[in-house]
């Protein structure tokens, strides 16, 4: 049986690989010439949704059932507000989670863009993997402790 620890990181993983595959597939889309660039936006908002979810989930903090990226990280900020706020230009990524994923009024999303969301998303992963760098590199807590 595993230990609450052990539940703990092997759900902090599940929250990072998500996150990764979700990095993956907007980069994939990106360099694949596509011209439907809001699903780019949407899988870096993903990835950013889930890195801060994986960040909240190793600091037992409790979230709702949210895309938005503005109310994931004012659940970060009292832990670690330095944190937090490196991470708020990442909020412009919060429409795509949702609006951009339905037929709208607001045009077309542009390649910038797409790249724009990509580097967020990127910055997002970077911040939260070192802010969590002791904690995975110190590995999965064993059944002894």
């Amino acid at each position: 049986m595993r230990s609450p620890e052990q539940v703990q990181w092997d759900f902090v993983q599940q929250w990072l690989g998500k996150a990764d595959q979700d990095l993956g597939a907007a980069q994939v889309l990106l360099e694949s010439g596509t011209e439907h660039y809001e699903n780019v936006g949407f899988h870096a908002q993903q990835a950013a949704e889930k890195y801060l979810k994986a960040f909240l989930v190793h600091h037992q903090i409790e979230f709702p059932k949210t895309h938005d990226l503005t109310k994931l990280r004012g659940l970060v900020a009292p832990v670690d507000a330095e944190l937090a706020a490196a991470l708020a230009p990442a909020d412009v990524l919060t429409p795509y989670g949702v609006e951009f994923r339905y037929p709208r009024e607001l045009g077309e999303t542009s390649r910038e863009q797409s790249q724009e969301a990509l580097d967020l998303a990127d910055a997002v992963q970077s911040s939260i993997l070192e802010s969590l760098r002791a904690y995975l590199d110190a590995g999965r807590p064993s059944d002894e402790e």
